[in-house]
């Protein structure tokens, strides 16, 4: 069945990788970024009307009905699925907490993707169809790293609220579901040093960073036919971090 999805933060890393894969399957993307960068663009090339574009600051959270749905994804189009992967990263320890950045972090990282997701489901249900939304988390919810305390808690209150979602909306047919996603070398990661990535790869299993393509294909299958019973749940893809 051909799907029609919303992945935030395409222009790179991720949202990038998610995006092809989903394109991949023969779905068509609506991708949301604050610019549109070329490797979207040689996308859009390549897939034509089926890899959309729109660009968004995730900061305007008061904005996300007027330019997203109402300009952007109107009930003439339906929405399949909703990807939650774009994210800003403030790290610090503790004891430096700042709250004008915290404030802006959660406005990124959890505010506007719950608004997004209240239109999302809206957008579902006037359509009547069976959707899914996948929030991308981070294994720092569930195992401890220096200086990422206020940015793992953005992602904790993800996954409460995906859960949550999941037990309001399974009735009519709404999944959600979270991807728990190790480190991947990403531009979030960019500030990392060789010394910091191989401390942090010795702690899994494998030894080794996250493959993007790796979550990219677990985000995929949540929001495909053959997920239709998986809900409500937090998937590991993490390289068996420990």
């Amino acid at each position: 069945m051909s799907k029609h999805i919303l992945i935030t933060g395409v222009s790179q890393g991720l949202g990038l990788a998610i995006a092809r894969a989903a394109l991949g399957q023969g779905w068509a993307v609506s991708g949301v970024s604050r610019r549109l960068s070329d490797e979207y663009a040689t996308l859009q090339r390549e897939h034509g009307p089926r890899a959309r574009f729109h660009p968004f600051d995730l900061n305007r959270t008061e904005n996300v009905k007027a330019e997203l749905f109402e300009r952007f994804l109107p009930f003439e189009l339906p929405l399949h699925g909703y990807v939650n992967n774009a994210a800003v990263a403030y790290d610090d320890i503790v004891t430096n907490l700042d709250a004008a950045r915290l404030r802006a972090m959660y406005d990124v990282n959890v505010f506007t993707p719950m608004m997004i997701v209240k239109y999302a489901i809206r957008h579902m249900l006037f359509t009547r169809v069976s959707g899914a939304i996948v929030h991308i988390s981070s294994i720092s919810v569930h195992t401890g790293y220096k200086g990422l305390a206020m940015y793992a808690s953005t992602k904790g209150a993800l996954e409460a609220f995906s859960r949550n979602t999941a037990r309001e909306w399974g009735e009519r047919g709404i999944r959600s579901n979270c991807v728990v996603a190790g480190f991947m070398e990403t531009a979030m990661n960019g500030k990392l040093t060789p010394e910091q990535r191989e401390r942090i790869y010795q702690r899994t299993s494998l030894k080794a960073a996250t493959s993007l393509e790796s979550v990219a294909a677990s985000v995929v299958f949540l929001l495909g036919d053959g997920a239709a019973s998986i809900t409500g749940q937090d998937i590991f893809v993490d390289s068996g971090t420990i």
